[in-house]
């Protein structure tokens, strides 16, 4: 899809929803997403995704001046302190208690599905205050849904989130590099076996997707924490 009839597609999903806030800015956490049931790849790769998902969320939501994102560290120990590791399955209640924990008006999480290469997003935006969903986003639009497009998959869900959490669109300006989606998933596989603690795995990846695309910056992050110092 052109980036003129992606932004297109963004504007139009851009009403405000119930989920918008009074005051600014909106903390919000983003949480662990679910495989669902993916088919077609290693399975490893799709446990990456559970935490490229949201990790790739955070990146694009953490330059809107309207949100505040919750520390990621504090969100690590939140879940923890629920019995969670990174790869788990929250429901609505326990996004509630754990965007509570860390300060946030909203909490989301939400899964996802890879049938052979059509991909489903859901991300769930979850009112802190009394644990409802108040909105679930997704790439519902047919013409968004090859994993060839991953990224900009992950964009419009964000936009979405955006929207729906604070009343606005995101601001015009130039169009975003897109991440080819093997970037994006040997930098989820990076992830993957830096949670597991094996740095040297995890170093490989984050390479395999700067090589895949140089200008990744959170893949370079990713390299940068586990060489050490």
């Amino acid at each position: 899809m052109r980036p003129t009839a992606l932004r297109t597609l963004a504007l139009v999903a851009f009403a405000v929803g119930p989920a918008a806030a009074q005051t600014r800015p909106v903390v919000i956490a983003i949480l662990p997403f679910e495989d669902r049931g993916s088919y077609g790849q290693d399975k490893e790769v799709f446990r990456a995704l559970a935490l490229g998902i949201p990790a790739t969320l955070v990146s694009e939501l953490s330059d809107h001046p309207e949100l505040r994102l919750a520390d990621r560290n504090q969100v690590g120990q939140a879940l923890q302190s629920q019995g969670l590791g990174p790869n788990a399955r929250v429901d609505a209640a326990t996004a509630a208690k754990v965007g509570k924990q860390v300060g946030a008006r909203y909490a989301v999480t939400g899964n996802f599905a890879d049938f052979y290469g059509k991909f489903r997003l859901d991300a769930r935006i979850v009112d802190t205050d009394n644990g409802q969903i108040v909105k679930v986003v997704s790439n519902d639009d047919p013409r968004l849904q090859d994993r060839a497009d991953l990224f900009r998959i992950i964009q419009i869900v964000a936009h979405r989130v955006l929207a729906e959490a604070t009343g606005q669109a995101p601001r015009g300006g130039a169009e975003p590099a897109i991440i080819p989606t093997e970037a994006l998933s040997q930098y989820s596989l990076g992830l993957l076996y830096e949670t597991q603690g094996d740095k040297a795995k995890a170093g490989e990846h984050y390479q395999r997707a700067l090589s895949a695309f140089p200008n990744y910056p959170d893949a370079r992050e990713g390299a940068q924490r586990v060489r050490g110092p």
